[in-house]
This record gives C-alpha cells, sequence and structure tokens, in this order.
C-alpha cells in the first residue's frame, strides 16, 4: 500500500509537517510506501469552473481537464491506498494551496445525481490534520468544529471514510520576544509545546499506522 501525505503549510519543517512527517512514520512502520508532498513547491491554481470533469462521455469525465503540477498527484491519489492532508488554519479556514488543491481533487468525483455518487473508483482512507495558534476553546466557539465536520463528510462521499485530527494551541515562533505576542502566555505556549504537542505527534503517527493496517 502507499500513503500520501500532502502538506498545505508553507513551512516545510514546523507543526503541519511535523505531524504529516510522524504519520507517515506510521504508516511506514506498517509496511506502507509514503510520500510527503509540498503544496508551496507547486504552480496551479483551483477549479477553473471549466465543468469538463461533467461532460457525459467527454475525455475528461470525472478527470480534472487542466494540465499542471497538480495534475500527476491527482493521478497517484487514483493509486494510493490513503491520503492524508494537513494545514494550518489561516483566518477560519484551510491555506489558499489547500483550498484550491481541494477543489481540484473533488469536484471531478462529485455527480449531480439524486444518489450523490462518487466517480472515484475505489473506497480509500482519507485524514486531515487541522493545527491552529489559537486556544482549544476557540475550536468550538469559533465553528471550526461544524466546519471540520463539512468537510469529513464531503470526504465520506467522496473516497469512502474520513477522520480528522485537530492541534490547537500551537508553538508558533521559536522567539516569542521577537514578535508582539502580549495577548499570549508565552509561558503556557512553551509548556504546551512540551507535554501536549508530542501527544499530538503519537496520535499522528497512529493516524498513519491505522490507515496502513
Amino acid at each position: 500500500m502507499k500513503i500520501i501525505g500532502i502538506n498545505g503549510s508553507p513551512r516545510k519543517a514546523w507543526n503541519t509537517a511535523i505531524l504529516l512527517n510522524k504519520a507517515m512514520e506510521g504508516a511506514a512502520s506498517k509496511g506502507a510506501e509514503t510520500e510527503l508532498i509540498q503544496l508551496y513547491d507547486l504552480n496551479y491554481k483551483g477549479c477553473t469552473s471549466c465543468f469538463a470533469c461533467k461532460i457525459k462521455n467527454g475525455k475528461s469525465y470525472g478527470k480534472c481537464a487542466v494540465n499542471d503540477d497538480v495534475t500527476s498527484i491527482l493521478n497517484k491519489i487514483e493509486e494510493t491506498g490513503a491520503i492524508i492532508l494537513g494545514s494550518p488554519i489561516y483566518l477560519g479556514g484551510v491555506t489558499g494551496e489547500m483550498r484550491s488543491f481541494l477543489e481540484r481533487l473533488i469536484f471531478p468525483y462529485l455527480v449531480y445525481d439524486m444518489e450523490r455518487s462518487s466517480l472515484f473508483k475505489k473506497k480509500i482512507s482519507v485524514g486531515f490534520i487541522y493545527t491552529m495558534g489559537a486556544p482549544v476553546n476557540r475550536i468550538k466557539e469559533a465553528g471550526y468544529e461544524q466546519q471540520f465536520k463539512v468537510m469529513e463528510t464531503i470526504m465520506n462521499r467522496i473516497f469512502g471514510v474520513s477522520e480528522s485530527l485537530v492541534v490547537a494551541d500551537t508553538y508558533q515562533f521559536d522567539d516569542y520576544s521577537k514578535y508582539v505576542t502580549t495577548g499570549m502566555d508565552r509561558e503556557a505556549k512553551a509548556r504546551r509545546r512540551r507535554e501536549v504537542f508530542p501527544v499530538d505527534c503519537q496520535k499522528a503517527y497512529e493516524m498513519g499506522a491505522r490507515f496502513a493496517g
């Protein structure tokens, strides 16, 4: 089995990337082949609303007709056993790169029928790892829980099964003294980094192992 990780963060060695790498380690521990893709290295756009993927008997039916850096990744996903996507929360949602990727990934398989069909040819597991600097209590207050559930519902419909790992109150800077952070408890942030983030990393590892198993 192959499992693909998709990093929607511009930071390739920070919170989201660390968690995705842990998920890939977990998958590899069960014998899976893994690959981690950095979306910020790629040149692409979101859905162009050309609807070529919806034309019955068309050459692009069920496939994105746009040919760019994302095309080969979409092809790989059709052959994989699971995907794990990761993104920080920016201004209430995933990064622009992740949003654009999700449009290209999901829309070609979605059918406008009464059965809510999917053109994806098999069932795979989809994981989503969200990271945010906001504290845990903001997840519910800001309506993030509902947002994450909506994405799980979409993934369930298109691919088969989905789950989310939400990692809040993350450590954002190496040195908080360089930034205006008077609204944050720096010591509490550092303590959470030491004590809670390793637990989150273990959860990501277990997600990868579970998907591979």
